[in-house]
């Protein structure tokens, strides 16, 4: 008999772990308040001002999952390089030619890699229900756990909570969470270069707050300014015109002219739940941990907590075997800990302008450009090998 797995959350990561899943035999429901038509969504020519610096692992699952030809026949856009620095004559540079790679990873909108997600759906048996309001209950039993609704109730083997950072299924199940709000939050802004395509995403550390810019398929970029939360509030208010002289001040080097398309501004916070799974519930992606998006690590760390789970359930009669999604809980939480504690140590080092510390951090970029071993492990490590 098939296992029955119900996902709460057809976002990026619940839609991978649905069709992860389905190719392990399971039968699978997606709840999803918002369902898609993905092939509408891959053919929209409209840029979305969400994306993702996807990695190597990731591109390697969305590859096995069958998205990632839909995607590129879609929009991505490779990038080679990446650079990290406070001055300019004074940066850590990655580079895919140091290990002997083509390119580090890709910049994707995040609706197209939902939309190829679910592209995949009808192929494997994936079911969708759409759902207009929240869970109201939660009820574990020795071999199955009920959801509840309002007006529908649905039975199954696993229940995954991948309905992000405000997770109900979460707060329903009394799962804590620790963590806090930064001071600052996170202005995106698409912009459109007078430029050919560009290959290299930079990110530089000021008092202020970080800037980066994400290059995405030509004429498009996005860039990410990190500033407090009036400031940018303030900010958005302005005219597109306005808001590009801010821009041509703040950024050291666009190549090229550009415009100005969207704006958006997002709140940041450090969310990490105290538990991944409790009886036959398991949480997944932004439901288990939200991270600084400093590095654009969060969907990469949602997407390792699929292919985890999906290891933790091979070959298994029952996929809610308690033993089992303790074994994915151990095997994630260590990891995603120590990657929010790096990103943080990263976004308070630098966000300052203390002397010591600023002549102590350049010095640590310096000697880490140029400490070649260990250079290569931070890289494969940020490719997610």
């Amino acid at each position: 008999m098939k296992n029955k797995v119900v996902i709460v959350g057809g976002g990026m990561v619940g839609a991978a772990a649905a069709v992860k899943l389905a190719k392990q035999g399971a039968q699978v429901t997606v709840l999803e308040q918002h369902p898609l038509d993905a092939h509408s969504v891959l053919g929209d020519p409209q840029i979305d001002i969400r994306v993702s610096a996807i990695n190597r692992f990731s591109e390697a699952l969305l590859d096995q999952l069958g998205a990632m030809p839909l995607l590129k026949a879609a929009r991505v856009a490779p990038y080679y390089q990446l650079e990290a620095y406070e001055q300019p004559n004074n940066s850590l540079l990655f580079d895919a030619a140091d290990v002997s790679q083509t390119h580090l990873g890709h910049l994707i909108e995040n609706k197209l890699i939902q939309a190829s997600l679910w592209a995949q759906f009808s192929e494997h048996g994936v079911e969708v229900e759409t759902v207009s309001t929240l869970p109201t209950s939660i009820e574990q039993n020795l071999d199955s756990i009920s959801l509840h609704y309002a007006d529908k109730s649905y039975q199954t083997d696993l229940l995954i909570a991948a309905d992000g950072g405000r997770s109900p299924l979460r707060t329903l199940a009394k799962i804590g969470v620790t963590g806090w709000q930064y001071q600052q939050s996170c202005m995106g802004v698409l912009i459109k270069l007078d430029a050919p395509q560009q290959y290299k995403t930079w990110q530089q550390f000021k008092p202020t707050g970080p800037i980066a810019f994400l290059p995405m398929c030509a004429p498009y970029a996005n860039l990410i300014w990190y500033q407090d939360s009036q400031t940018l509030t303030d900010m958005s208010r302005l005219s597109n015109e306005q808001l590009k002289a801010r821009i041509v001040d703040h950024f050291f080097e666009l190549p090229g002219d550009f415009t100005v398309e969207k704006k958006a501004v997002f709140p940041l916070a450090r969310q990490h739940a105290n538990q991944y799974s409790q009886g036959r519930l398991v949480l997944l992606g932004d439901a288990a941990h939200t991270i600084n998006p400093l590095a654009g690590q969060g969907v990469n760390l949602g997407f390792k907590d699929v292919a985890a789970l999906s290891e933790c359930l091979e070959g298994l009669d029952d996929f809610g075997d308690t033993k089992a999604l303790k074994n994915y809980e151990r095997k994630r939480r260590t990891d995603n800990l120590a990657m929010m504690s790096m990103m943080d140590a990263c976004y308070f080092g630098f966000s300052n302008d203390i002397t010591p510390l600023k002549l102590l951090r350049n010095g640590v970029l310096k000697i880490a450009d140029q400490a070649g071993p260990l250079k290569r492990k931070v890289l494969e490590h940020a490719m997610g090998w």
